[in-house]
Parts: structure tokens; sequence; C-alpha cells
């Protein structure tokens, strides 16, 4: 059976006025709603108290377990005005299942996909009008949704907590590209990993990112956007970027894809494999080696290298840096790359027919 969810909005909201002017330059991650949902879990109840309150600072105990052993996960994903005013999310069902996978590899109980959407809709509900107008001054402006799930018992001891709690909290998100959408340039670490066979680089918490940031400094230092990572067995192979997904098109039409294992599943990932396929460009799922990059870009077969995660949707990849060379790539986005973004962004929005019934209409 369903949870129950109660609302009580909050005494507090921000004027119309102040959401108004927010909306106008959102960035990414900077303001939050009026609102966030609530659910706790414990062994004896379940999952119980589900709640839309208002959005406020937690109280925690010094000795809350993820502080110390960071068993907590979450996920990523949007709610997009359409021109007739409604709002919809893209493939929310895929985030719940995911989230269900991520919870089995860090020992975390599974909110059911029925009450992880019901979650989402009734925070999305409740803040509404912190959703970006269609074709704002942002353009692809959107409401990002933040579900995630963290070890809540106050206790010291490496078991599995006791206490879980799960929460979805929203921040208006506005363009990902400001001046126009240019290949990243990446720099390809080969001292740090991401993640190894039995480890934890397929599911969606907070410790992969934090083992990238030391990665990503030094990608900084070298004038790069981002961070490329090889496999931790040999170091050579492609797995992913610090965030994001990576393909390869050939001259032939192949798209090849760094196949699943330790690296995330992007909920992007899939439906560009879906929607290339669909444009006539197959695409393989495989170990795909750094040499082969460098010297299918080199020789012209590689012809164009792209991106994708949620924030970006799909982002052009330049050149390649790494410790005593590089290889250059495109200086503009390419053509299928536009047009597979271009295709995304449009059913996302409502401008593109859903085909793929990817879209669940909120309001």
């Amino acid at each position: 059976m369903p949870l129950e969810i109660t609302t009580t909005p909050t005494t507090t909201p921000r004027s119309d006025a102040e959401v108004a002017e927010i909306l106008t330059a959102p960035g990414f991650g900077t303001y939050f709603t009026d609102h966030m949902y609530v659910v706790e879990w414990t062994p004896e109840r379940g999952w119980h108290d589900a709640r839309v309150e208002a959005y406020g600072p937690l109280s925690l105990d010094p000795a809350t377990a993820v502080l110390h052993y960071a068993q907590e996960i979450f996920e990523g994903m949007k709610a997009y005005r359409h021109e007739d005013g409604s709002v919809w999310t893209f493939r929310a069902e895929e985030n719940a299942r995911r989230m269900a996978t991520s919870s089995g590899r860090l020992a975390l109980p599974v909110l059911p996909e029925e009450d992880f959407l019901a979650a989402v809709d009734a925070l999305v509900a409740a803040d509404e009008r912190w959703v970006p107008p269609y074709g704002g001054s942002s353009g692809e402006a959107s409401l990002y949704l933040r579900p995630f799930m963290f070890a809540s018992e106050a206790f010291l001891g490496v078991r599995p907590s006791q206490h879980v709690t799960f929460m979805v909290i929203a921040s208006p998100a506005g363009a990902y590209f400001k001046g126009g959408i240019k290949p990243l340039s990446l720099w390809l670490t080969e001292e740090y990993t991401r993640a190894g066979r039995g480890g934890m680089g397929a599911a969606k918490t907070g410790g992969n990112y934090a083992s990238s940031l030391v990665a990503q400094q030094e990608a900084s230092a070298h004038g790069c956007d981002q961070v490329v990572f090889l496999d931790g067995a040999e170091g050579k192979y492609v797995e992913e970027l610090g965030g994001m997904n990576l393909y390869f098109l050939y001259a032939d039409g192949r798209i090849v894809t760094p196949a699943l294992g330790t690296i995330l599943e992007g909920i992007t990932r899939s439906a560009i494999i879906e929607l290339a396929g669909k444009m006539g460009h197959p695409v393989e799922e495989r170990p795909f080696g750094i040499d082969e990059w460098r010297e299918g870009v080199a020789s012209g077969e590689i012809t164009e290298v792209f991106a994708c995660g949620t924030a970006a949707v799909v982002t052009p990849v330049g050149t390649l840096h790494w410790d005593g060379g590089s290889v250059e790539g495109a200086t503009e986005p390419g053509e299928l790359t536009m047009a597979i973004r271009e295709q995304l962004v449009g059913i996302q929005f409502g401008r593109v027919d859903d085909t793929f019934g990817w879209m669940r209409r909120v309001i």
C-alpha cells in the first residue's frame, strides 16, 4: 500500500516577486524551494511519517552514522514546464529503479517505486511556482530535484543503520550553457581512479563524487573543464568523466560507449542509446581503450566525441590532454551531437513528440 503523505505548508514562503526574480537567473544549486519531502524508516515500522513540510536545516546528533560511515545515496532529475503550463518529469521511473539498485549496494532499505514517484510529485505540486516558465529568459531552465537517502541513526559502529531518512529537495536551474554550446577540454588522470571491480562505481553515492574531486582539481590546474577516469584494474580503458558518460562517433556511423560494470548507469545515457539507434546510429557498449580514443581522433576515424548527464543533457567534447601530450578534437559541436541534444531537450520540454514514453505528467 502506498504511503500516505501529509502536507504542512510553510508559514514563511518566499514572495511571488522574489521567486520571479530568482527564476530570471537561478544558476544551479543556489536557491531552494519553500518545502521538502521527508519520510523515515526503521526495521520495526518500515517507511513511515511521509510528509511535505517547510524547507529548513536538519538537526543531527554528532554520532549520526552517515557522518562517519558515508552510508548514503542520491538521485538527480528535473521537472520541466511545457508550453501549455503543464509540468513533467523525464524518466522518473528509471531514477526510482536506480535508487533501488544503489540502496542494495549501500545496505539501505529500498523505497518502493510508487512511493519514490509520489514523493517527487508531492514536492513538485507543493512548489509548482518554482518551476521556471516555458521558454523563459534562461531558455532551458527547469526545476532540479534531488532525492536522497542517508543513515540517520545516532550510533558509532560499522553496520547498516537502523534508522534511515529519505528526502527530496528542489532547486531551480538555469540553462547549463550560458555563452553558447562549446566543446569541453578534458584532462586524463593517470594517477587516480574512480572505482574498481566490486566497488561502488555503479551506485549513485556521494563517495564516488568525493573521490573524483582531487582529480578534478588536477584537471582545473591544467586548464581543463573535466577529468577522464580510466579503469582501476589495467589503467587503459575509458570509464567516464567526473559526472558524465562518454560517447564516440565513428566515420561509419556507429557509436561506442564504455560498458557498464564499474560506471554509473546514467538515465540520459540509456536514453541516448535508444534515441541514437532510432536515428540510424547503432550504439556498441564495450570496453573502450584510451589508445583507441587517441588514435581514432588523430586519424579522423572518430569524428565526434560527446558526453551526457542530467545537468548538461548532451555536451560536445574537444581536446583531450594528458601529462606529456594531447590530441586535438573538434572546436565546434558536431552535427550528430547537436541533433541528439535537440531531440532530447525537445522531448523534455514538449517540443518533440515523446514516442518513447519517457515523460511523466505531474501537473
